[in-house]
């Protein structure tokens, strides 16, 4: 958690100069050098898979499936780490209050400020936690390194698609994963601790 805490602030930093990092306008060239018909069409798929329609109707969802199943331990869980990071994002947002970069491909710009990455943030902590939560204790290892494989390249993909779109700076991008990191953590550990102290005390 420290060392998310450490690189979120020196992305921090690293974005409230006055011109972008170089590190920020070579990688995002580079990316663009990359750019095809066929990637942009799915590049600009996989980015609704991190917005804020599509996010909140799946959690939505994924909450009532929850409650609906008598896990509302793993609902309260869910629904605190994916408010509290749309809620934490946009403060961070007006905090920082970072420019876009130019946008590519005509793809329309947000109205919102660039860093962090919102797409990077919430689909973190929304498909990390989700994959959490459905893995279940006695599953195959392979069944659980497969359920968070799929969550791990989902989240990395919704956040480069960010940078090829050109909605984002990468550092935009790595501080809301840097972002997430932490506050999965935060939320986790006060998880556990939380329901560690309501347990009842072991019979004498």
């Amino acid at each position: 958690m420290l060392c998310a805490l450490l690189l979120f602030a020196w992305l921090a930093l690293a974005s409230r100069g006055p011109a972008a990092p170089a590190f920020d306008l070579g990688i995002r060239e580079a990316v663009h050098s990359a750019a095809s018909a066929p990637l942009t069409g799915l590049m600009k798929t996989v980015t609704n898979l991190g917005s804020g329609w599509f996010l909140w109707a799946l959690g939505l969802g994924v909450a009532l499936w929850l409650e609906s199943a008598g896990r509302r331990r793993d609902a309260a869980w869910f629904a605190v780490t994916v408010l509290g990071a749309n809620l934490l994002n946009e403060a961070m947002k007006l905090g920082f209050h970072r420019r876009r970069p130019e946008a590519y491909f005509g793809y329309p710009l947000p109205v919102t400020y660039s860093f962090p990455s919102g797409h990077s943030f919430v689909s973190f902590c929304f498909y990390m936690t989700l994959a959490e939560i459905l893995i279940r204790s006695h599953w195959p290892r392979w069944y659980k390194a497969v359920i968070v494989a799929i969550a791990v390249m989902l989240t990395l993909t919704i956040g480069m698609s960010r940078i090829y779109l050109g909605v984002h700076y990468p550092s935009d991008v790595a501080g809301g994963y840097a972002a997430a990191i932490a506050w999965t953590i935060l939320v986790r550990a006060t998880n556990r601790r939380w329901w560690r102290r309501r347990a009842p005390a072991p019979q004498a």
